[in-house]
């Protein structure tokens, strides 16, 4: 199958334009197929977009938090979710009105992913479901094998910016 920039090389730029009309000079770009942006307008489960309720440019994630992968699942102190199922490599938890934190998705002690059971308000932690371990959430107090890595986020009324380091 011919990319965009192929069948442009080689069609009649006469004959398309008639055909096709004013639409196709939008298509006639410098950029490849490739070079089109980071983020997956298309959605789906991994890769962004508004299927998704986030979009992705490089590092930095663009969270919807009304939309239905988020919603209801951060709105009290103390809820949580695991990005991982919808493509985010990180795990949330609402930490006040105002604040949302974002975590790596690795555990410190035995650098799994995506092994959370559970967070534990009453204690602040973190529960890794693969040795029991349990982490505080605070980015600095080390639990059984080291510290939970925080992300930088800023909320924004209904959208969340995570910065991934």
């Amino acid at each position: 199958m011919k990319n965009r920039r192929d069948f442009l090389k080689d069609v009649c730029p006469t004959v398309a334009f008639a055909f096709f009309g004013i639409s196709f000079l939008e298509a006639c770009s410098s950029e490849s197929d490739d070079d089109v942006g980071t983020t997956n307008p298309g959605g789906g489960g991994s890769g962004g977009g508004e299927a998704s309720g986030f979009s992705v440019s490089g590092n930095v994630y663009t969270i919807n938090l009304t939309h239905s992968n988020f919603a209801g699942k951060l709105n009290s102190v103390g809820d949580w979710m695991n990005g991982n199922s919808i493509g985010i490599p990180a795990l949330f938890l609402r930490i006040s009105s105002s604040e949302i934190n974002g975590y790596t998705n690795v555990c410190p002690h035995n650098k799994l992913r995506n092994s959370w059971s559970d967070y534990d308000l009453t204690t602040g932690k973190f529960i890794c479901s693969a040795h029991g371990n349990s982490y505080p959430s605070d980015c600095t107090t080390a639990g059984n094998g080291g510290v939970l890595k925080c992300f930088d986020t800023i909320l924004n009324n209904n959208t969340l910016i995570l910065t991934i380091s």
